[in-house]
């Protein structure tokens, strides 16, 4: 059993990515200027009116020689043609039906760094993409010792309620109509990230139950990932971060950037794997340790279930396809990339918490007074509008 469920490509789309793997950088921009009014042809006078500024933008920056290999035309759509999103399973009678929401704010202190102590610990820029970080504060100390990384995430200061150290991180989403202040720097500008980084106007960072029965505690330090940072280069291989924007969360793209109508803002979604094997809190590829369910809601033979994160990121982008989110140079800022991480540093107490809300089919938070009793959550469509 894998950790996440094929996702099948189209034809059309695997031919693309061959066909844009030969594009130099003067040969992108051809593309992307001249294909936008038919990617752009079903957004709307608002967004066509909107992009000629946009245009003007754009034709003196990224400057010559620092341009990235996308995105192209063809990595923007109008959210009105992405496809319904996946709904979760009916939950069965056992069910853990409830939610924890934890506040860990924005990032609006701006911790960031060009490193991934889940995938390169030790090595300096070892994702050549710049993070955003909630959470544990203490990010800049890391070293190929997990019981070191360990024992400097327990000490670290957090930005989450209820004194949860937990780290969670992304990588950043940029504004490429102008230029950031990180061009001649590792994860920035040197590996083709450029544009001014954007800070979400919202991060929600809830845990969720299990549609077949309840949840167990998450142990301290669980690692976690989803998503795929190599997914453009691999084909698609564990791709399952959604975008979408606000007022449309019955459907969202994989491998599109939404374009949003007037009024309406981009969403990041990630849901991360739940069914745990029991044993370890890291594994060798990084993901056999803890998979996603299966598609009735239940965990493999062999797996338990344990609280599912769930982080949802909201941005005011510029108008237009102006907008990308950091990753590998190889990768072409592809929206398949995206992907996020976690490592549970909560307290114990907190945790137990947690799976008591979720199996009580409970909305709760670190914040609900002492001895109060949260509502009931009832999960439906208008909860997940953003």
């Amino acid at each position: 059993m894998t950790d996440e469920r094929p996702r099948p490509r189209s034809p059309r789309r695997l031919r693309r990515r061959g066909r844009r793997r030969v594009l130099g950088g003067a040969a992108a921009l051809l593309l992307v200027s001249g294909g936008l009014a038919a990617v752009l042809a079903d957004a709307g006078p608002s967004t066509e009116g909107r992009l000629a500024s946009s245009e003007a933008d754009r034709s003196s920056w990224p400057p010559e020689g620092r341009r990235p290999g996308g995105p192209f035309a063809e990595d923007f759509a109008p959210i009105g043609q992405a496809p319904p999103r996946e709904g979760d399973p009916e939950p069965g009678p056992d069910a853990s039906t409830g939610r924890f929401t934890v506040d860990c704010g924005v990032n609006e202190n701006g911790l960031r760094n060009s490193e991934n102590v889940i995938v390169a610990p030790g090595v300096p820029n070892g994702a050549q993409h710049t993070h955003d970080y909630v959470g544990n504060q203490d990010v800049d100390r890391f070293t190929d010792d997990v019981g070191v990384n360990n024992a400097i995430l327990a000490r670290g200061e957090t930005t989450c309620a209820g004194g949860d150290r937990s780290m969670h991180y992304w990588p950043v989403l940029r504004d490429t109509t102008v230029p950031g202040d990180d061009a001649d720097r590792p994860g920035g500008g040197l590996d083709g990230n450029v544009g001014r980084i954007l800070t979400p106007s919202s991060v929600t960072i809830e845990f969720l139950g299990n549609a077949r029965g309840p949840v167990v505690a998450m142990p301290e330090f669980l690692q976690i990932i989803t998503g795929n940072a190599r997914a453009a280069t691999q084909e698609g291989e564990n791709a399952n971060a959604r975008w979408t924007c606000t007022g449309f969360g019955d459907r969202a793209f994989t491998d599109r950037y939404p374009l949003c109508p007037e009024g309406s803002d981009v969403v990041r979604v990630f849901d991360f794997p739940s069914c745990w094997d029991g044993e370890g809190v890291e594994s060798a590829d990084n993901r056999s340790h803890i998979v996603f369910p299966e598609e009735d809601g239940g965990c493999p033979d062999g797996f338990t279930a344990v609280p599912r994160l769930r982080q949802t990121l909201v941005y005011e982008v510029p108008d237009g396809p102006n907008f990308a989110v950091d990753g590998f140079p190889e990768e072409r800022h592809d929206p398949i990339t995206d992907h996020s991480d976690h490592i549970n540093v909560m307290p114990r107490e907190l945790m137990a918490d947690v799976v008591d809300c979720l199996n009580g089919g409970l909305d709760c938070s670190p914040s609900s007074s002492p001895g109060a009793v949260p509502r009931p959550y009832a999960p439906t469509w208008e909860n997940e509008r953003w």
